[in-house]
């Protein structure tokens, strides 16, 4: 198994409650029904207000490394990057375990 990790950082100014974020949320939400490949699906945001803390991530799971390749390169995993890209960074983790 395959172990995805993403943290996201909204941009300088951005806020929870602005349209584009929350339809990015809305965005990733729905992916773990829509992609057959991912085993676990979890995304939320993050309840610390830690100034070194992300402000919402993505801990999923998929079967191997092909698996996350075609998780990758869907088309409703790349539209919802693509929202995220216009107000926010991220890092990603992947391992196996």
């Amino acid at each position: 198994m395959i172990r995805h990790l993403v943290l996201f950082k909204l941009n300088e100014g951005v806020r929870r409650d602005e349209s584009r974020v929350e339809a990015g949320v809305r965005a990733f939400q729905e992916l773990g029904g829509i992609i057959p490949e991912l085993q676990v699906w979890e995304c939320a945001w993050n309840i610390t207000d830690r100034p070194i803390a992300y402000d919402f991530a993505i801990n999923s799971a998929v079967e191997d490394v092909d698996a996350l390749k075609r998780y990758i390169e869907h088309p409703a995993h790349q539209a919802a990057a693509g929202q995220w890209r216009e107000f926010a960074t991220w890092v990603i983790a992947d391992y196996e375990f």
